[in-house]
């Protein structure tokens, strides 16, 4: 197993030494934590660039103290959002606790390093009837068209992120219950209820799946639920052109990113009067804190409808 005692790496030029303690970490995230491509990346990319500040500095990334934490964070402070930051932090903390579980080293230099404080960024969502508009905005019975109206439709009805959406395989969707099988972050599935819009939209795509690729093509993947004209499974990349088209169309003056449809979703439930710890499961979150971002947007909305509305609250002329 990964997690297994590790020979401390005494052997080999010292960067040699620590990009493969480094790679024996981004393994057990990969194979044990389950952490996404996108986090393995981001992580290798954060840790190659501390292991360059630190030789750079001639300092030993297994043997060094404070001084590893104070070079790092001087280099990194300038150029990089707090949220960046806190990233790369989150990488080199998780790192040398591995290396520290598994001998690699004494200590963890930046085990008791504090994240930053950020400012609160409200999600990005779309009202009900912009909601609406853009979904009612896909019409036709094209092949293609069908596969449209039908991801907009799951997307908002089952809150998932567009990473779960191109994953889902056919027998993940069960028609009779209205439910979708998800696979989440770290590999955690969740059973998402959807509603009839979707349910529906699901039937008419499914009954032309097969002719949404090109005839050379054929179909390439027969589990995969939404195809690309080549036959294969839809990609992250796919969906994010399509939402652009269909933003398009229907003349939205904003910019739309898939994930904007999960954010609208949670938060049409809260102002439709769902329980925060219900949304909480149906989004796949593993804390409250992680949900209870959209109370504050629900509460800014509040604001500024009562800046407006409100006699005592609308500012007059001197």
């Amino acid at each position: 197993m990964v997690d297994e005692a590790v020979d401390r790496p005494d052997e080999g030029t010292a960067d040699a030494r620590a990009d493969e303690a480094a790679d024996r970490f981004l393994t057990h995230m990969a194979v044990i934590k389950s952490a996404s491509p996108h986090t393995i990346d981001a992580y290798r990319s954060d840790i190659q660039e501390y292991l360059r500040i630190v030789a750079e500095a001639g300092l030993d990334p297994f043997h060094s103290g404070k001084e590893l934490v104070a070079e790092w964070f001087r280099v990194v402070r300038f150029g990089n959002v707090e949220t960046t930051t806190n990233r790369k932090l989150a990488a080199l903390r998780g790192m040398y606790k591995f290396w520290k579980k598994n001998g690699i080293v004494d200590v963890n230099p930046f085990g008791a390093v504090r994240a930053l404080k950020t400012a609160i960024t409200l999600p990005e969502f779309l009202p009900v009837d912009q909601t609406f508009t853009l979904i009612d905005g896909i019409e036709g019975d094209l092949p293609a068209e069908r596969r449209d109206r039908a991801i907009l439709e799951l997307m908002y009805a089952g809150g998932l992120r567009v990473s779960e959406l191109v994953s889902l395989d056919i027998l993940d969707v069960d028609m009779r219950n209205a439910e979708v099988r998800v696979t989440g972050k770290g590999g955690k599935d969740r059973v998402v209820p959807i509603g009839s819009k979707a349910i529906a939209a699901l039937r008419l795509y499914l009954a032309e799946r097969g002719r949404v690729p090109c005839k050379k093509s054929g179909i390439v993947d027969d589990r995969a639920l939404f195809l690309n004209r080549f036959g294969q499974r839809l990609s992250v990349r796919g969906v994010a052109r399509m939402i652009d088209k269909a933003v398009d169309k229907v003349a939205l003056m904003r910019h739309v990113h898939p994930h904007m449809l999960r954010h609208s979703f949670a938060t049409h439930l809260l102002d439709g009067g769902a329980d925060l710890r219900d949304i909480q499961e149906l989004l796949g979150h593993s804390r409250l804190s992680t949900t209870q971002k959209y109370t504050h947007v629900t509460l800014a909305r509040l604001q500024e409808v009562y800046d407006r509305s409100h006699p005592r609250a609308r500012k007059t002329g001197n």
